[in-house]
């Protein structure tokens, strides 16, 4: 299983990354995307994959950050999508439930890499908070930009919208939640082809482990698992299909003897 969206540069997996990852790899998590949410935090995420086989990457400005970084220092994303490891562009998006960064910022931040994403035919990772219309509204001027929207957490309508944009959706901790029949909907009825899996470690841990405050990406199994229930698959068929999408949305295949 691929857990598509992690944070191994977070300290509080970083400071025990041995762990971490011996943990996923017992659960069946063999590969990792980490994303990069900065551009400091780029190359930390660049570095990790130097030193492990089974980890790529993602890097990008997240919409929380976008007013720590200066415009005129954007094109460096540039020359960091050069690293065999980077499959991604982002995250990026629009947050506007916290608003850490002005809407108009996160804006011009979204817009740059797009067309980034647009000139090196990238593929983004998208966050979207409380922003469905106004992201989707923002993309239509790059159409050749496909996208998972990552920790999908709104309703069947929001979800209807992006799938017929033509984008993926990222399922997280949430899923298993008690109170989430609506999205549970929601993975019961997106097409096979169009949904991943992913922790966003630290964050989000899935029930029956949410307790356990800091997420792994050994905790997506939990996630696969309730996906699996709804929509009538054993736990082995979603990992094919969610490896499957994975490997197709992000250009990352192996060899299978």
């Amino acid at each position: 299983m691929i857990d598509t969206h992690c944070h191994l540069t977070d300290p509080r997996l970083r400071s025990r990354l041995d762990d971490v990852l011996n943990r996923a790899q017992v659960a069946g998590v063999t590969r990792m995307i980490t994303i990069g949410v900065t551009l400091a935090d780029a190359a930390a995420c660049l570095e990790l994959c130097d030193r492990v086989p089974n980890l790529r990457c993602a890097i990008g400005v997240h919409p929380n950050h976008s007013h720590e970084v200066e415009p005129a220092d954007l094109p460096q994303l540039r020359g960091l999508q050069n690293h065999p490891a980077v499959l991604a562009l982002g995250e990026m998006g629009l947050d506007y439930h916290y608003e850490f960064s002005p809407r108009d910022r996160q804006r011009a931040t979204f817009e740059f890499q797009l067309q980034l994403a647009t000139e090196l035919k990238r593929k983004v990772v998208i966050h979207c908070r409380e922003a469905t219309d106004d992201c989707l509204t923002i993309m239509a001027a790059f159409p050749s930009v496909r996208a998972v929207f990552h920790c999908f957490t709104a309703g069947l309508i929001d979800a209807r919208k992006i799938l017929d944009a033509g984008h993926i959706l990222g399922f997280t901790g949430p899923v298993t939640y008690k109170k989430s029949d609506e999205l549970r909907a929601v993975a019961a009825m997106v097409p096979e082809d169009r949904f991943v899996v992913e922790t966003d470690a630290p964050y989000l841990s899935p029930e029956p482990m949410r307790k356990q405050k800091t997420n792994e990406p050994a905790l997506v199994i939990h996630t696969a698992q309730a996906i699996a229930a709804v929509r009538g698959k054993t736990l082995e068929e979603i990992d094919q299909i969610t490896t499957a999408n994975a490997e197709r949305f992000f250009s990352w295949s192996i060899e299978r003897s």
